[in-house]
């Protein structure tokens, strides 16, 4: 029997003060829900609700989306939105 490779996401919110907030989780659904209604979200979007996801990428370990996010929160606010816009290209509608 195949062990499943549990799925880790490293995501992008857009507050309603129009910032951007980097995150990694392993349920997407679930902590966007919390960002946006529950005290499990993060300090600082529990000031700037609602957030929108607006971008995200799936990797296959806890390690690689620690980096990832790392890497991420070092970009200008210019790259996060050229990240964003890149994956919006990509999106059938």
């Amino acid at each position: 029997m195949q062990r499943e490779t549990p799925s880790w996401f490293v995501y992008l919110l857009r507050c309603s003060d129009q910032t951007l907030y980097t995150g990694i989780t392993t349920n997407l659904e679930q902590r966007l829900h919390e960002h946006n209604h529950s005290p499990k979200g993060a300090k600082y979007t529990r000031g700037r609700r609602p957030v929108l996801l607006v971008y995200h990428e799936q990797l296959t370990s806890r390690s690689l989306a620690a980096r990832r996010e790392h890497e991420i929160k070092s970009f200008s606010r210019r790259q996060k939105e050229e990240l964003i816009k890149k994956s919006l290209i990509h999106v059938k509608t």
